[in-house]
């Protein structure tokens, strides 16, 4: 398998952070010498405007780590005007860098103001303050001679709140243990920690899942979601969030009695837990796809997941990671199911635009 992303080792999906524009600079009072005209005629430069802080999205980044010890951004001031109608220098703006998927909302009012979905987007966060103007452009017929300039203004400071939800074409869900890092080892590069107990997920992975040579999915393996997750319990509703920008979502349920758990009712929650934090979601493409199939000792367990995913008519798959049974067969489906929904969206676009 080629290519992957794979986080920092301390995921990071919430920062607060400060930016502050550059003060514009003040305009000047001066006067040129000059023959038969007063006072040598005003000559008072402008002073420059002030830096601005803008974000930007970069898919070098895959968290807001960089900025958990960096929160305070600063733009340059603008230079105050000279003499000989010399205009100040302009404040040089500040890039911030945030990764694809980072949405931004006032950290006073909690008002939502921009989303990053692309590489390159950028979104100017505090405005510099405009330069001001020097006695020259206070000139006229009834005032020759001015003796005042402008000050320059203040630039703009905002608190921001910078919150990550990854991007990626599929999410893995499931309760813990259910084999969603183990698919996503097998089925791309990634290498998330693999162990026998709950909760050895803490933080999302991401990996280039490779169909053929020039086509490649995202695939997200969210860590576990149990019961009252939608309420903030287990792992809470910080990793829900991360789910809401998948295409197609996998729910991996798993099929051995080694879990002591039923796997119908294991379903069953996910899909509660789902509706609870947003209806939308709960309605998102999913399939389901039972895993472990190495370690069934009940084939009535498989058979009651089977029918339940059929009554909500999903697609059901069967796997077991460790074998690598079924494992390509449900690359390639996934594969397809999304290049499906990807003409859907075309005709419904090409639909509007002729409406």
């Amino acid at each position: 398998m080629a290519g992957v992303f794979v986080f920092a080792d301390m995921f990071i999906d919430r920062v607060k952070i400060r930016v502050t524009a550059g003060d514009g600079g003040n305009g000047v009072t001066a006067f040129r010498r000059e023959k038969f005209v007063a006072r040598g005629g005003p000559s008072g430069g402008d002073g420059g405007r002030g830096g601005d802080v803008w974000l930007e999205a970069g898919e070098g980044y895959n968290t807001l780590l960089h900025l958990r010890y960096n929160p305070e951004h600063n733009a340059q001031r603008g230079r105050h005007g000279e003499g000989s109608q010399k205009s100040g220098k302009d404040g040089e703006d500040v890039t911030v860098m945030v990764p694809v998927g980072t949405q931004v909302f006032d950290a006073e009012t909690g008002d939502f103001l921009f989303d990053f979905t692309e590489d390159g987007q950028r979104f100017l966060a505090a405005e510099g303050g405009r330069g001001g103007f020097g006695n020259t452009h206070f000139k006229s017929s009834t005032n020759q001679a001015p003796r005042y300039h402008q000050d320059g203004g203040e630039g703009e400071y905002s608190e921001l709140q910078l919150e990550l939800k990854l991007i990626a074409d599929v999410g893995l869900l499931g309760f813990p243990n259910a084999g969603k890092s183990t698919l996503i080892s097998v089925i791309s590069a990634a290498k998330p920690k693999i162990a026998d107990y709950p909760f050895t997920t803490l933080e999302p992975n991401l990996g280039v899942v490779n169909v053929s040579e020039y086509k490649t999915f995202v695939v997200a393996d969210i860590p576990g979601i149990i019961e009252g997750a939608s309420e903030g319990a287990g792992l809470g509703d910080r990793f829900l969030r991360h789910v809401e920008r998948t295409k197609l979502l996998l729910h991996l349920v798993d099929i051995s009695s080694a879990s002591g758990r039923d796997p119908v009712e294991d379903y069953e929650t996910i899909n509660r837990e789902l509706e609870k934090y947003d209806v939308d979601l709960s309605e998102r493409p999913q399939a389901v796809v039972a895993t472990k199939m190495d370690a069934l000792d009940d084939p009535e367990r498989l058979e009651a997941l089977r029918k339940r995913a059929k009554k909500d008519r999903r697609r059901f798959f069967e796997i077991s990671s460790v074998t690598r049974e079924g494992t390509q067969e449900l690359v390639f489906a996934v594969s397809k199911m999304l290049d499906e929904m990807k003409e859907r969206e075309k005709e419904a676009t090409a639909e509007n635009d002729e409406i």
